[in-house]
């Protein structure tokens, strides 16, 4: 694969960090992920094919463990605010000191510095900041943070595990690794590139929800059927609109007047079930789809086709990683670690006898295997 022979070390987070991992293993990457101890509760469910050792990183024998596995690892991703991994004495300079080739990763919300840098967050406050929010949403109503994908996932995880990959690309040319500041807030504007360089367009100029693509025009928005489910229709261009219209049976523009467009529009639709409007449209390229729930789109035949989704050692499905390369794919391990279930395992081939494991152990510095009735 890919990043074969690519070891990453992973500082135990939620949401972003566990995602960048993640990506990096299913393309090939060896992804140690270092958790805490004492009642931490396994809530990563991004963390396919990773494996797991608990370290105590408020003692000092714990930060050599971490050290250790630092001095030989290709990357590490952490997920701590701005100061935390400097007093824990794992800053960039230490492990760059004794690993000059180590990638550096470091994903927040605020960035390493600025007025924001140690100020909590998440997901809806970075795209807040980011200018974002505010053009998402319908005419009328307040702003709407789309779940929590914009933020963590795009502008977080995936952004920063592009860095990792252009740093490996440019180390394999100077031989040096680097600190990379991965921030949600820059990470999620960076994503949203296309709406400050396009404000000079028509297609904006109004208030939210009033545009061409935030639900303004009836031509690009969703619309109820008779079984309470819901079509997504975005028939921009001409040739695409005429198919809507034909499929519709009715004109319906309204000579430009949006609001009256929607109303007939959505009695239209409302006269039929999402699986008949479907059938009605399948073939055509009216750009009308149904819009499917997640155990629905596992099934679609276009997904089914391409395999989109893989079954779990749970058998639950989930997407298999994207994007498809024709030599190199990636590929998504079944399982899961439970927390510890690799800690010996780690330590062993650090060079720790088993003795020095067991008493490691017996002082609390690290844990194998899961903590029950654990607590965030």
């Amino acid at each position: 694969m890919a990043l074969k022979g690519i070891r990453v070390i992973e500082f135990a987070g939620l949401a972003p960090v566990p995602f960048c991992g993640m990506i990096l293993k299913d393309f090939g990457a060896e992804v140690i992920r270092i958790d805490k101890v004492k009642g931490a509760l396994n809530v990563d469910r991004l963390a396919r094919g990773k494996r797991s050792i608990v370290v105590d990183l408020k003692r000092q024998r714990g930060i050599e463990i971490v050290r250790k596995l630092c001095a030989n690892a290709d990357v590490l991703i952490e997920p701590y605010r701005k100061g935390v991994m400097e007093r824990l004495g794992l800053s960039p300079e230490s492990l760059l000191a004794s690993n000059p080739g180590l990638i550096y990763a470091r994903l927040t919300g605020f960035g390493q510095s600025g007025p924001y840098s140690e100020r909590a967050g998440h997901d809806i406050n970075y795209i807040a900041i980011a200018g974002l929010l505010s053009m998402i949403g319908r005419s009328g109503d307040k702003p709407i943070a789309p779940i929590n994908l914009l933020g963590d996932f795009a502008g977080g995880g995936l952004v920063c595990a592009l860095g990792i990959v252009l740093s490996l690309y440019e180390r394999s040319k100077s031989g040096l690794g680097q600190v990379i500041d991965a921030n949600m807030v820059e990470g999620s504007a960076y994503v949203g590139s296309w709406l400050w360089m396009s404000r000079d367009l028509p297609i904006w100029g109004k208030e939210r929800g009033k545009n061409l693509l935030d639900t303004g025009a009836h031509n690009y928005d969703t619309y109820e059927t008779k079984d309470g489910k819901y079509v997504a229709v975005g028939a921009l261009e001409p040739q695409f609109y005429s198919k809507l219209i034909e499929g519709v049976g009715q004109d319906f523009s309204m000579d430009g007047d949006e609001d009256e467009a929607k109303k007939k529009l959505t009695s239209i639709f409302a006269t039929k079930t999402r699986d008949e409007w479907t059938a009605l449209f399948e073939g055509t390229d009216s750009c009308v789809t149904p819009v499917l729930d997640i155990d629905e789109a596992v099934i679609h035949p276009h997904n089914r086709a391409r395999e989109t989704f893989i079954r779990n050692s749970k058998d639950n499905f989930e997407p298999r990683p994207a994007p498809l390369l024709t030599r190199t794919p990636g590929k998504a391990a079944s399982d899961s670690p439970t927390l510890g279930q690799h800690t010996e395992e780690i330590l062993r081939e650090l060079g720790y006898k088993r003795v020095e494991i067991t008493q490691l152990q017996t002082e609390g510095v690290i844990e194998f295997d899961d903590v029950p009735n654990g607590k965030l």
